[in-house]
């Protein structure tokens, strides 16, 4: 077989493969040898057909079937032979096919870049350092008791802690909009559940109030149709509802079936708190290891990743728009997500480097125990860590999580770390705190909100840059069912 190797611009390859025409025909002659034993002919004995008979009816068929083989195998030893990494799949050209002949095709790809890491020993790391209080405690029972509160219809006016029922119908400038209308939705005040200058034009409102609310949507809202602009909502108070919250007590321990009292009660909340501190805390240091890796390191990136991964991205907010029930742009231009795709890719590129560099391999003992932390958020946990077991897809997906930890735990033993002291309020909401020493006024309730953990995807985007053998698939086919085919589409598999 020979092989050569052009270098285009950038990480671009053309990778020209000839294969002696031996290679295809012995594969042809074995592979029909084969079928004559199985064949079944009107006329024949079973297993007596003779082969240039064999040879007639399926030899095109078969030829096929090897020349794809055939591509894929010399594609897969042509990239060891010379040491090249793919990222991606190739495309494959058919330059010579005819029967009798060497095998010649071409396949062009990006290679995968060589990187350097630098700057790891100089990364600085503030870590928060959290401590689970009573007070968390007692503000995590506090909204467990809200959330098993009864209510009561009430004739007075609406206040924040109540729960009101409203219809509302929304235009902007005259015109409805998607998911511009409701009827009878229930609105708890305080919660964040609606805008919060929606909630505020509530407040004060009693069953049978009507009144007009305005409210401009954010130049950041997903809906670009409205993004920035003013809606009217007409809105109609059907009922306002007052809580009554249960006691935290034994008896509401019980409903909420959890053995011990209420002391069990505080003891599973603290330990809930504690595992979301261990993920939060984990999440802050990751996002400001990977921010110094993409700060200190010049890669060049694989455009053929890159496209990859925008179609992820593309893909995943229209899953969330739907989610959340917009109905999701069709086109998602891909320059919309180019600076977070490129990001991913180079992260991916980096995260890469440091597992083979350092010959850093996946723990066992913490892949088990992220299989449990994961199962543990379910009712039957058993069933979920079989379930994860049977998936491949998830199992991997978990694996790359588990190991994207470990080279963040790598870097960080070698970074400069200095512990922060922090609240758990300000850790899960984002909310930094100047000084822990200082007093200041407490910052109003908001949703919580996860971390923001920058570097999702990283190792996903790693393993598709390890160079899983990419191979050519169902690249002749095409070609071989035509002699004189002049135009021939090629895929590749990554085993």
């Amino acid at each position: 077989m020979q092989v050569s190797v052009e270098s285009g611009e950038g990480l671009k390859r053309k990778l020209k493969v000839q294969v002696p025409s031996e290679r295809v025909d012995e594969q042809v002659e074995k592979k029909l040898r084969e079928m004559r034993g199985q064949v079944r002919l009107q006329g024949f004995r079973p297993g007596k057909v003779p082969m240039k008979v064999v040879q007639k009816r399926y030899g095109q068929q078969v030829r096929v079937e090897v020349l794809d083989e055939v591509v894929r195998q010399t594609y897969a030893e042509a990239l060891q032979q010379e040491s090249l990494r793919p990222a991606g799949t190739p495309e494959i050209q058919p330059v010579n096919m005819e029967a009798g002949q060497d095998l010649e095709y071409e396949a062009d790809f990006e290679v995968i870049p060589e990187v350097e890491v630098k700057g790891v020993e100089a990364i600085a790391i503030t870590r928060p350092a959290v401590d689970i209080t009573d007070a968390d405690v007692d503000r995590i029972l506090e909204r467990l008791r809200k959330q098993h509160a009864e209510f009561t219809a009430v004739k007075r006016a609406a206040k924040e802690g109540d729960r009101v029922t409203i219809d509302f119908d929304g235009k902007i400038e005259g015109k409805d909009f998607a998911g511009n209308s409701g009827q009878d939705v229930p609105v708890p005040l305080g919660e964040g559940q609606m805008p919060e200058e929606f909630e505020q034009a509530l407040i004060g409102m009693k069953a049978g109030d009507e009144k007009t609310v305005t409210y401009t949507f954010p130049e950041g809202f997903p809906d670009e149709e409205i993004a920035g602009k003013t809606a009217e909502f007409a809105v109609s108070m059907k009922a306002v509802e007052s809580p009554k919250l249960p006691k935290a007590d034994d008896a509401f321990a019980e409903k909420l079936s959890i053995d011990g009292g209420i002391e069990g009660l505080r003891s599973k909340i603290t330990e809930s708190l504690e595992r979301e501190r261990e993920q939060a805390v984990r999440g802050r240091v990751k996002n400001q290891v990977m921010d110094a890796l993409v700060e200190a390191n010049e890669v060049e990136l694989p455009q053929t990743l890159i496209d990859s991964e925008i179609e992820q991205l593309r893909q995943q907010t229209r899953e969330q728009m739907q989610r959340s029930g917009t109905d999701p742009d069709p086109e998602l231009p891909a320059d919309q997500f180019e600076n977070e795709a490129r990001r991913r890719v180079k992260l991916g590129l980096i995260v890469n480097e440091l597992v083979r560099a350092n010959e850093i391999q996946l723990d066992p003992e913490r892949m088990q125990q992220a299989l449990q932390r994961v199962a543990s958020g379910y009712e039957q946990p058993e069933q979920v860590m079989q379930y994860y077991v049977q998936n491949q897809e998830l199992m991997q997906s978990l694996q790359l999580q588990v190991m994207e930890d470990q080279v963040v735990d790598w870097i960080a033993e070698r970074a400069k770390v200095t512990d922060k002291p922090m609240s758990l309020d300000a850790l899960t909401s984002g909310v930094e705190e100047a000084d822990s020493s200082e007093t200041k006024p407490k910052a109003k309730p908001r949703a919580k909100a996860a971390s923001k953990t920058t570097a999702k995807s990283t190792t996903k985007t790693a393993a598709k840059t390890t160079a899983k053998k990419s191979t050519a698939k169902s690249t002749t086919k095409t070609a071989a069912k035509s002699k004189t085919t002049t135009k021939s589409k090629a895929k590749s598999d990554e085993e």
